[in-house]
């Protein structure tokens, strides 16, 4: 497949600040990729040198098979980016705002019937005409949105694009992205919501401290060694006063009548809690047990690097 996106060996250091230390990434054209890691991991400094905003110190990074340094112009133009912050001029109509963005790519008046399109896609047909600071919140980001794909890149970057926003909006844009995937745009997605990335990346890289410590399918994440966790909520007949020491280390919370804990799904045995439990006076009522999800792997995985 061709390739969307390549990073080999991308290094930025900033004063105090080891950003990115040596990372290496491949998206393929045409897939729906998550890129995690908690704040300050290096994802915003990695879509800042991929959009040209940032140099690299070292390393190599390309769009669609343009080098962002020697050929940006190329790799710009195949790359639509949604950023996190709410960026807009206020002395322009929604219209007038998509216009100039064309502008920039060299595209004129003959790209208004896209614009029109995006605008209908979007839900801001009607106010088109409406000044950029009378927005709402969820409507300027439904335009920041429109600004990133009015020159039709083939691969668009979102960043946090669902943050505070509500959850029809959510399921506007989702929608709306999903259709951009199904006609055959990469997509690199980076947000906190790890249930979205769960139901829409085909891959995921977990980034932290400038590093990737994970790279691979969603689902050979969740079958790997990092998924084999399970939660086990158990409900006693009266509120639990004292833990059973054996299965301290294993409580994550704690409330009343209710223990949740984390299993290891091969060493951990359900009939051996349930027993250690009845064994010091605690009659469970109620039990329910879950699969390890992305959040548990990306909890892991990030806990252990900053240990």
């Amino acid at each position: 497949m061709t390739t969307a996106v390549l990073a080999q060996g991308v290094i930025k250091h900033f004063p105090r600040v080891h950003a990115l230390q040596g990372v290496d990434l491949t998206i393929a054209h045409g897939e729906f990729f998550g890129l995690l890691g908690p704040n300050g991991a290096g994802k915003s400094t990695l879509i800042n040198i991929m959009a040209g905003l940032t140099r690299a110190d070292s390393g190599r990074m390309a769009i669609m098979g343009h080098d962002v340094v020697t050929g940006y112009r190329m790799a710009r133009r195949n790359l639509g980016v949604v950023p996190q912050e709410l960026v807009f001029d206020p002395f322009f109509t929604v219209r007038e705002t998509l216009r100039i963005q064309s502008g920039y790519f060299g595209l004129g008046r003959e790209n208004d019937a896209w614009i029109d399109e995006l605008l209908a896609e979007l839900k801001l047909a009607d106010r088109a005409d409406s000044n950029m600071r009378s927005l709402s919140g969820g409507m300027k980001r439904r335009v920041l949105i429109a600004q990133a794909l009015v020159h039709r890149p083939p691969v668009l970057v979102l960043d946090e694009p669902t943050a505070g926003v509500d959850v029809e909006l959510r399921k506007l844009l989702w929608g709306f992205i999903q259709r951009l995937h199904r006609q055959g745009h990469t997509i690199i997605l980076t947000t906190h919501y790890l249930e979205e990335a769960e139901s829409l990346c085909d891959r995921i890289a977990i980034l932290n401290h400038g590093r990737i410590v994970a790279l691979d399918t969603k689902q050979s994440l969740l079958n790997g060694d990092l998924g084999r966790g399970l939660r086990l909520r158990v409900v006693a007949n009266a509120d639990i006063l004292a833990i059973p020491a054996i299965l301290a280390a294993k409580v994550v919370k704690h409330a009343g009548n209710t223990l949740e804990l984390a299993l290891d799904k091969g060493a951990d045995s359900i009939v051996a809690v349930l027993n250690e439990l009845q064994r010091s006076g605690i009659e469970v009522v109620d039990l329910h047990t879950e699969q390890a999800d992305l959040e548990d792997i990306f909890i892991n995985l990030t806990s252990r690097e900053a240990d």
